[in-house]
């Protein structure tokens, strides 16, 4: 299941960088919002896009401590917050979720033996 998960991560990854290669819409159609970018370096994923002129999101990745890390970027001051870092350990060990509860925490008590 954990390399589905991971070989998942990658497909996505790599369905972004094949969005952002495709031609521009017309401008008819609305505004296009800035194409993500995937980067793969050493051990981490990362994965950048702007999001309204606001700010940049920075998505890291790492498979291995199975930690995903959301920061955004001021794009007026360059000024970085970390928004949240999860360990999606005890996620990926369930095998159907929909919500945002339980926890992490709540997930691994439901899992291990009493």
């Amino acid at each position: 299941m954990r390399k589905a998960v991971l070989g998942a991560l990658i497909g996505a990854g790599l369905v972004i960088v094949a969005a952002a290669a495709a031609p521009e819409r017309s401008d008819v159609l609305g505004p296009r919002a800035a194409a993500p970018s995937v980067a793969v370096g050493g051990e981490l994923l990362a994965l950048s896009t702007t999001v309204g002129d606001k700010y940049q999101q920075l998505t890291v990745i790492d498979p291995k401590a199975k930690v995903i890390s959301v920061y955004h970027v001021e794009l007026a001051t360059g000024s970085v917050k970390l928004c949240c870092v999860r360990n999606i350990h005890w996620d990926l060990q369930m095998m159907h979720f929909n919500g945002d509860n339980p926890l992490p925490r709540e997930i691994q008590s439901l899992l291990e033996p009493r």
